[in-house]
């Protein structure tokens, strides 16, 4: 982990910053082969820490040669769908082929003791992501975090009479997953109350049972935002037969097209230049 300082005219919180915290790694092989595995292995490895941890469906994919990494043979993308429908990348990871090697006379003795450019990678992801995990599962409300990267899973409010709503609000706000409320009855009953961030649904529960049901609570909650981000892309992807249709949907609703593409570079420009894509 480093930090990055970068120019940049229109800054946006955690989503563009001039500096900002990322994760990078950058290996470097014997072959070919082993360096193109190790960028794909990074890919699904970014897609595997949103989808499970983060509860962020992301499209996986690898970018055009006019959107890829500078000086690099193939880039992919992981790309999250915020709840309006906007895409964040969210990860990338490169290969660079021996290109980098030769520029900077890096060699090493191979298996026939003959010099050989080695084959190198890059990839990363970033401080971006707390960006996502707002946009994409936050209410009008404020955070609703995803309980396996939640500071806090589960907070306690006491009830009290003389103070009713606080507390209960201000864990709102911190995005707190779970929230257990006791009060003099329910502990006369031997219960609490617990109740989900994302649904705000209550569940009375016996003291006794609580080790069971909380992580059971926190489980359901975490697949349940992911579903609900996963509906919302759907809701939002649409397909396009014709460039009629493009335009069509391009001057609408945020979202996902899918189309053809011939990967012809003037193809790809042109799709810009007209819809903006």
């Amino acid at each position: 982990w480093c930090s990055v300082v970068r120019w940049e005219k229109t800054t946006r919180p955690f989503l563009r910053t001039r500096e900002f915290w990322w994760q990078e790694g950058h290996t470097i092989h014997e072959t070919a082969q082993e360096a193109i595995e190790e960028t794909e292995q990074q890919l699904e490895t970014y897609a595997d820490f949103c989808e499970n941890e983060l509860n962020i469906p992301v499209l996986k994919g690898k970018k055009t040669d006019k959107e890829k990494f500078a000086g690099a043979e193939a880039t992919y993308t992981i790309e999250a769908m915020m709840h309006d429908g906007k895409a964040l990348q969210s990860g990338t990871s490169h290969y660079f082929g021996d290109g980098f090697s030769r520029a900077f006379g890096v060699q090493f003795t191979g298996r026939d003791n003959t010099l050989q450019y080695p084959f190198q990678t890059s990839w990363g992801m970033s401080t971006r992501l707390i960006g996502a995990i707002i946009m994409t599962h936050g209410d009008d409300e404020g955070l609703i975090l995803p309980p396996a990267i939640a500071p806090y899973q589960v907070v306690i409010v006491p009830v009290a009479a003389h103070k009713p709503g606080v507390l209960e609000k201000a864990a709102e706000l911190q995005g707190v997953p779970l929230r257990l409320e006791i009060g003099p009855k329910d502990i006369e009953n031997g219960q609490c109350v617990l109740v989900r961030r994302d649904n705000r649904e209550k569940a009375f529960t016996k003291l006794e049972d609580l080790e069971a049901a909380v992580p059971a609570l926190l489980d359901a909650l975490g697949k349940s935002l992911y579903a609900r981000a996963e509906a919302n892309r759907a809701g939002r992807t649409w397909t396009a037969t014709t460039m009629d249709e493009v335009l069509e949907r391009a001057g609408g609703e945020n979202g996902y097209i899918k189309t053809m593409w011939c990967g012809d570079l003037a193809c790809e420009e042109m799709m810009k230049e007209k819809a903006g894509l």
